[in-house]
């Protein structure tokens, strides 16, 4: 009819027990915290990579077309309407070579030099502070590191 009182003194946990759960979890915060907050950083890297890689093979189909890159003051809009600009591009692609020009993931617009100063052509970002050169998360991105 009663309950022993061993039965009861068994349930749960001791708070011995939990320190060493509590102590075990903040070691391996201490060691994965770090690791895990440099990842935004690659992982926009990473994103602009793919970016450059798509606007670059869309550059490249412009090319196959029109039989030239558009021009520096075309833009890459010109791969989303037809450039108003000469030269104009007489086999423009109907649907053109891009739904919409993507921004980076810092939020600014991707750059384009024609020609570039890598090669026929760069398609490049500046990084998280958006200026000319950088280290780390504030360093150039271009299409001429895709390659």
């Amino acid at each position: 009819m009663h309950e022993t009182t061993s039965a009861k003194g068994e349930q749960g946990f001791s708070l011995l027990e939990l320190m060493v759960v509590v102590v075990i979890l903040s070691v391996l915060a201490l060691v994965i915290v770090p690791r895990v907050i440099d990842r935004p950083d690659q992982a926009r890297a990473a994103r602009a990579q793919s970016d450059l890689a798509a606007i670059s093979s869309a550059v490249q189909l412009y090319k196959l077309d029109n039989f030239r890159y558009p021009t520096t003051e075309q833009g890459l809009q010109a791969l989303v309407s037809p450039p108003n600009a000469e030269p104009l591009a007489p086999n423009w692609a109907s649907g053109g070579y891009m739904d919409r020009l993507p921004k980076d993931p810092w939020g600014q617009i991707y750059q384009y030099l024609s020609p570039g100063v890598h090669g026929d052509f760069d398609v490049f970002t500046y990084g998280a502070d958006g200026v000319p050169g950088g280290a780390g998360a504030d360093a150039d991105i271009g299409s001429w590191s895709t390659q």
